[in-house]
């Protein structure tokens, strides 16, 4: 099933009254100058509503948002890197079982040895989110293969398995493998495989250079950066170096629109129109708790802050980011620059939520809208 877009709230089972009180509160966020930016997208299996866009381009406040702003998405880029790798899973070209060692031999030594794949994609790897030089690193615009060499030096927090630390270094290693073994760099299968059969246009992980030529350079919406990075004019969100990098854990550029057709994907089981762009089970696997049998991760993260392979499930009792009324089914992600993406199967719905203003620790903002959206949901 194809994406179907629509103006009109009705068309896809929102309650016109409630929506319209959730695009207000978003409104008078962006009046108030509490977040610079806001999009929003709603969409179920049969229809998606069109983007809501409130606030302005730059922080400065004097381009009104732009309908085909490109946002840095942050951390949204895991979960779609992850189903890169679960593509070469049901090709056969992979199994979660395998060492990192068996594709990356550099990796090995001081424990990291016993690193599987699964153990990358559920955050139980034992690695740490970012390296302790990371800024550094950033600060001399450094390539990917200097960050991957500190990961391949990096001490485990843990033995893997044995625990659950997000981790952002994981995400580089596995974007390393897809590399390795497709032989194709990740921005380039992500493009082939996934964005150009999605017809995901404005979508890539890593700006290519005529982005920033003419007109199109103007279509960035800027970042309101947190205060550690407000020296950073050359390494720092907005930057051009960070906007090219193509971080695998979190350089994804993309629009509402392309991320709604992401969502969709998802929420359709992996199809799209008349072909089946990722396998059913590919995705119910993706998508279900993988803590569950790992025996030596603490019982109350399996139970209660679940993973899938990239995807963060719905946590009972822990509001943040997601809000707090979306089913036990739901799942998604969110990201550092102020974005948020969930799928809820149980209500057969999907939001899009992309803002240009930092939330950490816990997207109390995008909770908030979250809730007000769901609450629109007949």
């Amino acid at each position: 099933m194809s994406l179907n877009w629509t103006d009109d709230p009705v068309d896809v089972g929102l309650g016109p009254n409630r929506f319209a009180a959730a695009m207000r509160l978003a409104e008078s966020w962006c009046t108030s100058d509490e977040i610079p930016a806001i999009a929003v997208v709603v969409g179920r299996s049969n229809a998606c509503l069109r983007p809501q866009f409130f606030g302005s381009m730059n922080i400065a406040r004097t381009t009104p948002i732009r309908s085909d702003a490109i946002f840095t998405v942050a951390s949204i880029t895991k979960p779609i890197v992850a189903m890169a790798v679960m593509l070469l899973v049901e090709r056969g070209e992979i199994t979660l079982g395998d060492k990192v060692t068996s594709f990356i031999p550099e990796f090995a030594g001081k424990g990291r040895y016993g690193v599987r794949m699964r153990h990358l994609l559920t955050h139980t790897s034992g690695l740490p989110d970012l390296l302790p030089q990371d800024r550094a690193l950033r600060q001399a615009n450094a390539s990917l293969s200097a960050f991957l060499s500190g990961v391949c030096k990096a001490e485990l927090l843990f033995p893997p398995g044995r625990g659950v630390a997000y981790s952002s270094c994981g995400f580089l290693l596995l974007g390393e493998i897809v590399t390795r073994v497709t032989g194709s760099p990740l921005p380039e299968f992500l493009r082939t495989e996934l964005f150009e059969p999605l017809a995901m246009n404005n979508t890539s992980l890593g700006a290519p250079l005529n982005w920033f030529d003419g007109s199109f350079r103007e279509r960035f919406a800027e970042v309101r950066v947190p205060a550690e990075q407000a020296d950073g004019d050359s390494w720092n969100w907005n930057s051009r170096y960070w906007r090219t990098v193509g971080a695998p854990w979190g350089g994804l550029l993309s629009t509402p629109m392309d991320l709604a057709a992401f969502a969709h994907l998802m929420l359709t089981e992996g199809r799209c129109g008349d072909r089946q762009i990722v396998s059913r089970a590919t995705i119910a696997a993706a998508v279900g708790n993988q803590l569950e049998p790992m025996r030596e991760v603490p019982e109350a993260d399996r139970r209660c802050r679940p993973w899938g392979f990239g995807w963060r499930l719905n946590w009972p009792a822990h509001g943040a980011w997601f809000g707090d009324v979306l089913s036990e089914s739901a799942y998604g992600h969110w990201g550092a620059t102020g974005t948020l993406l969930w799928i809820d199967p149980t209500f057969d719905a999907f939001a899009v939520l992309l803002t240009t203003q930092p939330q950490d620790p816990d997207g109390r903002y995008l909770a908030r809208l979250s809730n007000a959206l769901v609450a629109s949901l007949r």
